[in-house]
């Protein structure tokens, strides 16, 4: 068993990992790189961009993880500069590898954080959007399937499609437990129906509206007089409203 000691590593983005395990195969420009990822199907796990491609090549080269090998023209295209994986380079691939296969780290996914604010949608309108979900989780589902039929019928062997089989494992077990979640809120809104649902019905805008109006009335009930007897209050002291006296 690896003893894996956790560190701030000068490269942390997992483009910089997957260009230093292309170099690690064989050295490559950063067309070759892009092309070959995308190729391996490896933008669907590793965000892939030139524009960003180009910044951590940058970033490892200053690191000294890679260095460049040679700079070569075919007819009249650019130049393209090979580059190749430095000793240092290659000892930061295994020790980042070892790390993230070994470690569970934190990460933030958007529907975590969704579901962390659930209540601010009234029970009925959460079951709604979380169906809308069911149904996007059952065609990923079916869609990864067939694409790793596809794969088996091309005798690709398992070991080049790890992160799908990973990727469909999370959908079905997501699948499995948003579906449960819809059950739950139903039955009892997983432990507080009655609240959520008042809470919700307490701050619509016409309630509000009757409420503020009910709590006018109250208030001018309280003080024993009504808006016309405000205004006759309000006459009395400028005079207005008197008995002419007689002369």
């Amino acid at each position: 068993m690896y003893k894996i000691t956790l560190m701030k590593r000068n490269v942390s983005n997992p483009l910089a990992l997957a260009v230093l395990v292309l170099l690690y195969e064989r050295s490559m420009h950063p067309y070759e790189m892009a092309a070959t990822l995308r190729e391996r199907h490896k933008e669907e796990s590793i965000k892939l961009r030139y524009g960003s491609l180009y910044t951590v090549i940058d970033l490892l080269v200053r690191a000294g993880f890679i260095s460049e090998k040679k700079t070569t023209r075919e007819g009249n295209r650019p130049e393209r500069t090979i580059y190749e994986i430095t000793a240092a380079g290659e000892s930061e691939m295994k020790s980042w590898m070892r790390e993230i296969l070994s470690t569970p780290a934190k990460e933030f996914p958007q529907f975590e954080a969704g579901l962390s604010l659930l209540p601010a949608l009234p029970p009925e309108e959460a079951t709604d959007v979380l169906e809308t979900r069911v149904e996007f989780l059952k065609k990923d589902i079916e869609q990864i399937e067939h694409g790793l039929e596809e794969a088996k019928k091309m005798k690709l062997a398992a070991l080049f499609s790890i992160e799908t089989e990973y990727r469909l494992a999370g959908l079905q077990s997501e699948l499995a437990f948003v579906e449960k979640l819809i059950e739950s809120i139903r039955s009892d809104g997983c432990g507080y129906l009655a609240e959520w649902k008042n809470w919700h019905e307490a701050r619509k805008p016409e309630k509000n509206a009757k409420n503020a109006k009910n709590a006018k009335n109250e208030k001018n009930g309280k003080n024993g007089t009504t808006g016309k007897d405000e205004k006759n209050g309000k006459n009395e002291k400028t005079g207005k409203n008197k008995m002419p006296r007689r002369k």
